[in-house]
């Protein structure tokens, strides 16, 4: 216990950081760096129908310049105060429209200013057009375009609201009107005084409310005004038809606003005061309406209250109503769900969860329909007799899904599959749904009523092989009508036709880039609709093999393998970079099982370790590090590092077997969890030459309640907290370790003061570490000098400790 005092002491105390190195933005060697700047594949997006395709071209890794614009940081929110919109997204630079024709021609699209940034992307539901967003340096536009004559026209009159979470705009169902969010007619942007009005205060009086640690939240008057300013918005309303565009709704918070599948009547949801300094915005108090097109209120449905006081246990919910749309099988019926637990996992009751059916124009009272066993996850609908469901239990790791009449009045649900979601080989698929009358998806079915369709990812021992099932819903008989074949990893992306046996698919193996083909797997027909070539072609001749292994328990191990090309086993023993990403398992069975498929071609991103495999190492990417609960009684993480420990010894073992490692030149590496996993190793083993950890928390007790899939708060454990955390033993770390972070990181948890700290305490105590803080970048890494220098660093790094280690 003194030990944990001692740690948690040490949270609480600030550290200076001394031998700064000021050495500039590096580049990694030629061949890695030709990598990682290499010219992205165009993304494709399929219309509906099957019939029209977008190639989206990206462009190239952006300047930290862009990283280096003003931020607000706000309630969980990061707005550029330029124009309104989001400070950190990618972008589209170049539309091209074809179809999904023989033959079909390329046009590029017109009518867009020079070096557009288009986002928001989203088709016409009549089809004929997609609209999207275009970002400037001041304001936001939103734009139309048409498909046959391939041009953009802009159709906002004001500039776009882009600062909350999600797309600023929807289409209406008869695809000839938007309604999107505007900046409101505002004065100056809220100055912060020099002065204090005085200290912020915030105040609890014997009310449970336990937080996860969030970051970029409110924190004072100031952030509240800068909050309101930037992120109300009007709600306007664009008709195609003639140009218009007329305000509909009143300046205010907007989060959401859905149109009816009818179009008469809009869902709103808007956030309400006081705001919280302790959670984001998600949790802020809302309210749910219900407006007219005339944006009319026709009926205030509920206020629903700050969300601060959600308990930790997983599976737990806000109390009272939650989860408001419209059924996708009724032109205008109004769904939700109400806790009966009160929104706590922990309580043991009957029934989680009940469905609630309200239909306009809201002159009845709401129906009550299901009650939930578990805790509601989601519904697919049909029509008024049919509808599929889903629950779930945390703790159990329960998943179930059944088939409910919405109409009943005491509906009961007929289970279709009742299964451990943590069992890959065991997922059915998800069920396919396609667009009525009113152009919303609901689940496919024939025109009896009694098959329906589901696809899936087709996990099994030799990896995933994804397929397209047909299921009596009346006998549960499943019938296989398509899957991948080797030697090929196929995905589809658009059913076409079910009957006749048209699929869209994107295909690719070992050696082929992905692309999209279109084929009848009754005729075993195939055309191809793109022709990407391979962005990596000095990776050509380098194999990706899928490796099976065991540890000590008998736990089934697996990774990815990647040898420099040209290797022979006569050149002996390689270098060796692991990466890894721990997860968390109640069972032996599904911890053993299989990920990824060997036909897969080889992806490459920013945070890729492949690149290594030009400059002569091996990697094992993608390695297991399950943590498993090995008796009913336990949880996973009750034994987290005696199985981190087991499951790399697995791994280098497995190598060093093969003749292709040097278990005396390995290093491990990993991101946020992963890193994590690394600091752990390399405080309780002995197992690698060196480690190389980004963006990671090391010191537990600063996540107190609760963290990744641990529910169990410091007070409740405070052992394992203390013997989870590498930072407690940094004096244990004794071999070199590389601690990279983003100074603007964003992650629930991972604050950049935790590499600060951890590289504080490994220096106090003698260890080899060097700390690379990466100006402006945030969890995930985005600009061309950050993730170059990266790279850089992760080189000289394993260059120095690992392949010229002296021995």
């Amino acid at each position: 216990m003194k030990k944990l005092i001692v740690l948690t002491l040490f949270a609480m105390i600030g550290y200076s950081l001394k031998s700064q190195e000021a050495i500039g933005y590096k580049m990694p060697p030629k061949e890695i760096a030709e990598l990682i700047n290499a010219d992205p594949t165009p993304s494709v997006a399929i219309d509906a129908d099957g019939y029209w395709m977008l190639l989206l071209h990206r462009p190239d890794l952006p300047s930290v310049e862009v990283l280096a614009q003003d931020e607000l940081r706000l309630a969980g929110i990061r707005i550029n105060p330029e124009n309104n919109g989001p400070s950190r997204t990618g972008y589209v630079k170049q539309i091209e429209i074809t179809t999904t024709e023989k033959d079909a021609k390329r046009t590029v699209l017109q009518g867009l200013p020079q070096d557009p940034r288009i986002g928001n992307i989203s088709w016409n539901p009549k089809g004929g057009q997609f609209a999207f967003t275009l970002d400037f340096e001041q304001h936001i536009e939103l734009w139309v375009a048409d498909l046959k004559t391939a041009t953009a026209t802009k159709i906002s009159q004001q500039p776009v609201n882009n600062t909350m979470p999600g797309r600023p705009y929807t289409w209406l169902p008869n695809g000839r009107e938007l309604f999107y969010l505007a900046v409101p007619e505002r004065g100056e942007k809220p100055k912060a005084s020099r002065k204090p009005s005085g200290p912020n205060v915030q105040e609890n009086i014997g009310r449970q409310a336990p937080a996860r640690t969030y970051q970029d939240l409110l924190s004072s008057p100031h952030d509240e005004a800068l909050f309101e300013y930037y992120c109300k918005a009007t709600v306007r309303n664009i008709k195609l038809t003639d140009n218009t565009d007329t305000e509909w709704g009143p300046s205010d918070f907007y989060i959401n606003f859905d149109p009816s599948p009818s179009g008469d009547f809009i869902l709103v949801e808007t956030l309400q005061k006081p705001f919280s300094y302790l959670v984001p915005y998600s949790r802020f108090p809302q309210k749910v309406a219900v407006y007219n097109r005339s944006g009319e209120e026709v009926k205030h449905i509920v206020n629903i209250p700050l969300a601060d006081n959600i308990p930790i246990a997983y599976g737990s919910v806000q109390k009272g109503q939650r989860g408001h749309a419209w059924r996708n099988d009724a032109p205008a019926t109004l769904y939700w769900v109400e806790a009966l637990d009160g929104g706590d996992a922990r309580v043991d009751v009957p029934f989680r969860d009940q469905l609630f059916f309200w239909d306009a124009p809201f002159k009845k009272a709401p129906r009550a329909s299901m009650k939930f066993e578990l805790r509601f996850s989601g519904v697919t609908w049909h029509s008024k007799n049919m509808a599929v469901a889903n629950m779930y239990w945390w703790n159990s790791r329960r998943i179930v899904t059944g088939i409910f009449d919405p109409s009943a009045k005491s509906p009961k649900l007929a289970v279709l599959y009742d299964r451990n979601f943590e069992d890959r080989y065991s997922n059915p698929g998800s069920f396919v749904t396609d667009k009525n009358e009113w152009g919303q998806y609901i689940l496919l079915t024939d025109k009896s009523n009694t098959y329906a369709y589901l696809t899936g990812p087709g996990a099994s021992p030799e990896g995933n092989v994804p397929f397209l099932d047909r299921i009596n819903l009346k006998t549960l008989e499943t019938e296989r009508l398509w899957h991948a074949a080797a030697p090929y990893y196929e995905n589809i992306s658009r059913i076409l036709d079910v009957e006749k046996g048209d699929l869209i698919i994107r295909r690719e193996s070992k050696d082929t880039p992905p692309n999209y083909f279109i084929i009848n797997w009754k005729e075993q027909t195939s055309a191809a609709l793109t022709q990407f070539k391979n962005p990596y072609q000095s990776l050509e001749g380098v194999e990706k093999q899928v490796i099976s292994y065991e540890r000590e328990d008998g736990v089934t191990l697996s990774g990815n393998l990647y040898l420099p090309k040209d290797y022979k086993p006569e050149d002996g023993p390689l270098p060796t970079l692991m990466w890894a990403y721990p997860n968390e398992f109640k069972d032996k069975s599904s911890a053993s099982q299989v990920k990824g498929s060997p036909y897969e071609f080889i992806r490459l991103f920013w945070a890729s370790p492949i690149y290594w495999v030009t400059q002569g190492y091996a990697v094992f990417d993608d390695i297991s590090m399950p943590i498993v609960a090995m008796k009913d009684d336990e949880e996973p993480n009750d034994r987290f590092v005696e199985q981190l420990m087991a499951n790399a010894k697995a791994a280098i073992d497995k190598l060093e077997a093969m003749g292709v490692t040097d278990r005396n030149r390995v290093a491990i590496g990993g991101h946020s969890y992963g890193a994590f996993m690394t600091a752990n190793l390399l405080a309780h083993s002995d197992l690698f030459a060196a480690g190389i950890a980004r963006s990671g928390a090391y010191n537990r007790t600063l996540t107190p309640f609760g963290f990744q899939s641990e529910d169990r708060t410091f007070w409740e454990n405070p052992q394992l907290y203390l013997n989870m955390s590498p930072y407690a033993f940094a004096h244990k770390i004794k071999f070199p370790i590389l601690l990279i972070h983003g100074e603007a990181d964003n992650n629930s948890g991972t604050f950049p003061m935790q590499s600060e700290r951890m590289y504080n305490a490994i220096k106090g105590h003698g260890g080899t570490t060097r700390l690379v803080m990466l100006p402006h970048e945030s969890h995930s890494y985005v600009s061309f000098e950050s993730i170059n220098h990266m790279l850089w660093e992760q080189h000289e790094w394993l260059e120095k400790w690992v392949k010229n280690r002296e021995q």
